[in-house]
């Protein structure tokens, strides 16, 4: 911490550098205003108070009133975790020594190592099902220093500030934790929260030194050890399951009910913050699992949204059948239903179509990868996390589908869409909490794309009502007849 009196020298060197450089012309003059510069840092840091707009109890008592219901959660310790020697060891056999400030696990912990460079949301990146089976590693230095919120609710009965109602990243490792937090809204620490969760905790290890590791080696899989864990005999590859099963819904969950459009959104893992674009613009959403047979749903939907997902898409292989079946259906239809993807739904949105996917050597991850739109030619900040990419190369393009967006480092495929119907998706996360916003746009085209579509259905629907009705209610010629006496 800097005190004022350091801070109001230093500003002062800085002020008589900036001048010393400087032909001393009229010297007189220009040290009196210098002198006049260094009275009023003066006079301006003097006024610093711990205490600087003015709170006094009875404000400090009306705000506590007023959250009330943020209440200290239990926790099975009676203050922090306890803090215990651990070990975060690469199956590239780096290790890093550390110290445990979560779950005090007894047994080896291992997944799939990731980062994220994001500089705040770490409860929305832990609670966010794409980083389920993985061991997260922040970028940021400083972790933890504003606690865990409350799980509040906003009014489509979403959380406000967790992306799910539980935690799905397997580990996550920091450089510096927090052990003071400090926020208006907070009721726990990260540290508790984690313990609460049994999710182990790790910090200072040199997360810039597994980053580089991350992006010069490629993925990896890691294990950590906390006190007197032993090793595993075998690393687990949480890509070698169905992790998209692991973290959908069982069955059909409504929101927005009685909005104007009904939207399905298949559950591959979806983030709160999809659904809660989607209602703030007009929508009823239909959560339904990951492997909902469509061919068998009644309802009447105005469109299709593929949510984001873990793993690997090679595992979701009954939600590209269902897909499969809807663009079949759709593509057959005057009026088709919009259908967009996100993130795991671009995989297996372009795997219906006929696309190939693959293993990425690295993985992009993080909130600052650049994806150049190649319609408008417009390069964007995105929030992403993701192993898998499409094959869109020339000659395994599928007939009828174009490139939407491309990576601008690695330029691996960020999105498709059809160049005929109203079917697209992208690789990243246009949705992204405590993360960039340059394409949040992509759910109001969504939804204008629904509006338009559902008006053409209206009309095609009513024209065939007005031909149906003149085809049973004919129009009778009369016929005069003209007879005549003999």
């Amino acid at each position: 911490m800097i005190s004022s009196n350091n801070l109001t020298n230093a500003i002062a060197r800085n002020v008589i550098r900036n001048v010393a450089i400087k032909p001393l012309v009229g010297s007189v003059s220009r040290l009196a205003r210098v002198n006049n510069q260094l009275n009023t840092i003066n006079r301006s840091f003097a006024t610093v108070s711990v205490n600087p707009i003015g709170i006094n109890n009875k404000t400090k008592n009306v705000q506590a009133n007023v959250f009330k219901n943020q209440t200290k959660l239990p926790s099975q310790f009676n203050k922090q975790p306890p803090r215990i020697p651990a070990t975060f060891t690469l199956k590239t056999c780096q290790s890093f020594k550390g110290t445990s400030f979560g779950a005090p696990i007894t047994e080896s912990v291992s997944g799939e190592v990731v980062f994220t460079t994001s500089l705040v949301g770490y409860p929305e990146s832990m609670t966010d099902p794409s980083y389920k089976g993985q061991i997260l590693v922040f970028t940021q230095p400083l972790i933890g220093n504003y606690g865990i919120p409350a799980q509040e609710k906003d009014e489509f009965g979403l959380f406000k500030h967790f992306e799910s109602n539980d935690i799905h990243v397997k580990a996550i490792i920091v450089c510096d934790y927090a052990k003071k937090y400090s926020h208006w809204r907070a009721v726990e620490s990260l540290g508790e929260w984690c313990a609460r969760h049994n999710i182990p905790a790790i910090e200072g290890v040199d997360t810039r030194a597994v980053v580089t590791i991350l992006r010069e080696q490629g993925s990896t899989l890691g294990e950590i050890l906390i006190g007197d864990a032993k090793p595993a005999k075998e690393l687990e590859d949480p890509n070698q399951r169905n992790l998209v099963a692991e973290v959908s819904v069982k069955q059909k969950q409504i929101y927005n009910k009685g909005a104007e459009f009904k939207i399905a959104l298949i559950d591959c893992g979806a983030k709160q913050n999809i659904i809660r674009c989607l209602c703030k613009r007009g929508a009823e959403v239909h959560l339904v699992p990951w492997d909902h047979d469509f061919s068998k749903d009644t309802t009447k939907y105005n469109g299709y949204f593929i949510s984001n997902g873990p793993g690997n898409p090679d595992y979701c292989d009954k939600t590209i059948e269902n897909l499969k079946y809807l663009l079949i259906r759709e593509s057959a239809k005057a009026v088709p239903t919009p259908i967009f993807g996100i993130c795991m739904g671009n995989l297996l949105l372009a795997s219906a179509a006929g696309f190939e996917t693959y293993k990425l050597p690295y993985g992009n991850r993080g909130h600052n990868q650049p994806a150049i739109n190649l319609k408008t030619n417009q390069c964007v900040i995105t929030s992403q996390n993701h192993g898998f990419a499409i094959r869109d190369s020339e000659d395994k393009m599928v007939p009828g589908w174009e490139k939407y967006f491309v990576n601008a480092n690695d330029g691996s495929n960020e999105g498709i869409r059809h160049k005929t119907l109203p079917f697209a998706s992208v690789q990243y996360h246009p949705e992204a909490k405590a993360g960039p916003h340059d394409t949040e746009y992509l759910f109001d085209e969504y939804m204008e794309t629904v509006r338009e579509y559902n008006a053409l259905k209206q009309q095609q629907e009513a024209t065939q009502a007005e031909k149906k009705i003149s085809v049973q209610n004919p129009v009778k010629a009369k016929i005069n007849v003209t007879v005549s006496s003999s």
